[in-house]
């Protein structure tokens, strides 16, 4: 073959080991390694699949070209799989594009009222409703983990976990898609409370944390300080009546997370504890990105929240995604759910980004 495919006849081998692994029952008596092997296989096997493929169609070629020489008819067909190898040999190489290791990662969302006060919470739980939409159409499921709500019924911050069901290939995991809505949202619309009709201009903050297995961030319990206190807000007859709410510190890094969501101290601390080891894992790769900035300046921007990404115009019913010149005149789909055409304008960017900077 022309193209040097080395790399996916290692992947090959690699397959059959990891399929072996898979078949043996001692395997599946660590889940942790059980789940990173399944992660694996997930993540090859298309790759794997599409070299066979391609194979096939220049073994399919050559036959054809072969025959051709005694019916010119068998000539046409080969001209047509060679279209064919064309096609698929350019997807294997998309394929082959170095994958963020992360992308197989389930997520926990944050979303954080900005400017524009009492607008900007009821704006924080529209982006909410959005993204519990469009995981239900990709077939994720989700758990609100903490929430402030606002006086008028919107969010101050809340916290969402994004969860693939089962292992998936990593183009269809949660970070893999969701990772291009981390930043700034701005929004243009007539608030509720707004008396003579202006158009007002508020924004809120969107954070995705890739989630982190116990086994990916180290957490010394000598460095965590634990404070239980009483929940305040809505939340059912626990609320201030029982220490069900828990404040975890981690002393090292000055990160603070509190849960209250639960009726249980236990459950709090333990969605505390999720949300802290998404923040730690986060805060590591995020200065491996910085010290790689080069790499980093050729990719679409995923996590910096300082950057505005996206315009929400309801009057014009406009969507603008700033970073890719995405452009729909259709938000009121968007914030039903239908997010995919954004979310693969981003994708498409950054694969052509990725691709310049290997022909560099």
């Amino acid at each position: 073959m022309s193209q040097d495919f080395t790399k996916v006849e290692e992947m090959v081998s690699e397959m059959a080991d990891l399929e072996a692994k898979l078949s043996d029952p001692a395997t599946h008596g660590d889940p942790n390694e059980a789940r990173r092997i399944g992660k694996r296989h997930a993540e090859i096997r298309p790759v794997v699949a599409k070299y066979v493929e391609l194979k096939q169609l220049r073994d399919d070629e050559a036959a054809a070209r072969e025959m051709g020489a005694e019916d010119s008819a068998f000539m046409a067909e080969a001209e047509e799989l060679k279209l064919k190898v064309s096609e698929v040999s350019e997807k294997l190489q998309q394929m082959l594009i170095p994958r963020d290791p992360l992308d197989g990662n389930d997520v926990i969302l944050e979303i954080k009222a900005g400017a524009g006060g009492e607008e900007s919470a009821l704006f924080a739980g529209d982006l909410m409703r959005m993204y519990l939409r469009y995981a239900e159409k990709r077939g994720w499921a989700t758990q609100v983990l903490e929430a402030e709500e606002s006086d008028m019924g919107g969010y101050k911050d809340i916290s969402i976990s994004v969860k693939s069901k089962g292992v998936v290939p990593p183009e269809d995991a949660p970070y893999a898609n969701l990772k291009y809505e981390g930043g700034v949202h701005r929004v243009q619309r007539v608030p509720t409370t707004e008396s003579q009709g202006r158009i007002h201009t508020s924004a809120a903050g969107v954070l995705v944390l890739p989630e982190a297995e116990e086994v990916d961030v180290t957490i010394d319990p000598n460095d965590l300080r634990i404070d239980v206190f009483r929940s305040s807000g809505p939340g059912g007859q626990s609320v201030n009546t029982t220490d069900s709410a828990v404040r975890i510190t981690h002393m090292p890094t000055g990160i603070v997370v509190s849960c209250q969501n639960e009726k249980s101290q236990l459950q709090n601390r333990e969605s505390a504890m999720r949300i802290l080891r998404a923040r730690m894992l986060a805060a590591a790769e995020e200065a491996a990105a910085a010290a790689a900035s080069d790499v980093r300046k050729s990719q679409v921007r995923t996590v910096d929240r300082s950057e505005r990404i996206r315009t929400y115009n309801f009057p014009e019913n406009r969507l603008a995604d700033h970073r890719v010149g995405f452009k729909s005149n259709n938000l009121d789909q968007v914030l039903n759910g239908d997010l995919d055409p954004v979310i693969d304008a981003c994708l498409e960017a950054d694969t052509k980004a990725k691709l310049a900077a290997l022909g560099q």
